[in-house]
């Protein structure tokens, strides 16, 4: 659909008429209101036929420059067909433990062993990545826990954010209590579905607040929790020594989703850990006002444009 933004200036169409139509005409020793054009004309007239249509056609051709300039002035556009805007407006935040059992290298990826860290980075990196339309937070915590990263559609960021984190950066014990506290104090006033993904393979050994005393209150304010056990389980080798070691804590982690309307997950390999993701992908989205985009092309180019080709043309052929 053609359309212009400020139509008003189309106004400004008889403007030259209007000027030397109803000012007076200015004396010689005095400033003047110069229109391009229109004094050559007058000063043709009676120079004969060929110079008098010389004279018409010049003046028609600075008629269709000012013409063009005023429809360029007035912001022509073609506007395309209205398109829906993705408005699934879940707010959403990730605590990711960075103590120091995280440093655990019992995930493969690629056909490599890597710390448990590095294998959260990837998976919910990605994750984050699909979150288009919702806002998305991020926890750091271990003795303490810090807000890495507010609610932010910014998802590239966030993922950034995640990516530079590492292992005991906020200490080396678990906070788990702590964590959730945080996430709500930074979602109490939020309107909407709020989630929690806490995402850790110990128990809580620091912190001010207990885990289930945290649930409990995230409960009362609507948020809801999705806990992730990660690591492997320990293993015996050949000669009966025990390889990898994990304090995790299930019983907590499940009862903290329990508690809020959530679930808990367990991930023992990083295809476990992919599918608990894509798990919490598939949630159901919010249903919010449905709003609409309509592209739009700006064209005055085109008359700017010719207007200034042709003008160029009439400084080069003015009539003498």
């Amino acid at each position: 659909m053609f359309d212009f933004e400020w139509p008003w200036m189309l106004l400004l169409l008889p403007l030259p008429w209007l000027v030397r139509r109803y000012l007076p005409p200015a004396k010689q020793q005095q400033a003047a209101l110069r229109v391009p054009f229109l004094e050559d004309f007058e000063a043709l007239q009676g120079a004969g036929s060929h110079a008098a249509g010389r004279s018409v056609l010049a003046l028609a051709l600075a008629v269709v420059v000012w013409s063009l300039l005023v429809v360029a002035a007035a912001r022509p556009q073609w506007q395309g067909e209205a398109m829906p805007l993705p408005m699934q407006g879940r707010d959403l935040m990730l605590a990711v433990d960075l103590s120091g059992s995280m440093a655990e290298e019992d995930f493969v990826i690629g056909k490599q062993r890597v710390d448990r860290l590095t294998a959260t980075k990837i998976v919910a990196g990605n994750f984050i990545e699909k979150r288009q339309g919702d806002r998305v937070g991020l926890i750091l915590f271990g003795e303490q826990a810090y807000l890495q990263a507010p609610l932010t559609h910014d998802l590239k960021t966030v993922k950034t954010l995640l990516e530079e984190a590492f292992i005991n950066m906020a200490g080396q014990k678990t906070a788990i209590g702590d964590a959730i506290g945080l996430a709500i104090k930074r979602l109490r006033d939020k309107k909407g579905e709020k989630v929690l993904i806490l995402m850790s393979d110990g128990e809580n050994t620091a912190g001010q607040m207990d885990p289930l005393k945290a649930a409990e209150l995230a409960a009362e304010e609507g948020l809801k929790i999705y806990t992730i056990g990660i690591g492997a389980d320990p293993e015996a080798d050949f000669f009966g020594l025990v390889r990898g070691r994990s304090s995790l804590d299930e019983k907590t982690l499940t009862r903290i989703a329990k508690l809020t309307g959530g679930r808990y997950f367990r991930a023992r390999d990083t295809a476990q850990l992919v599918a608990i993701y894509d798990a919490i992908d598939a949630m159901e989205p919010v249903e919010n006002e449905q709003r609409f985009f309509r592209p739009v092309d700006e064209l005055f180019h085109w008359p700017l444009s010719a207007a200034l080709i042709l003008a160029l043309g009439l400084l080069l052929w003015r009539p003498r």
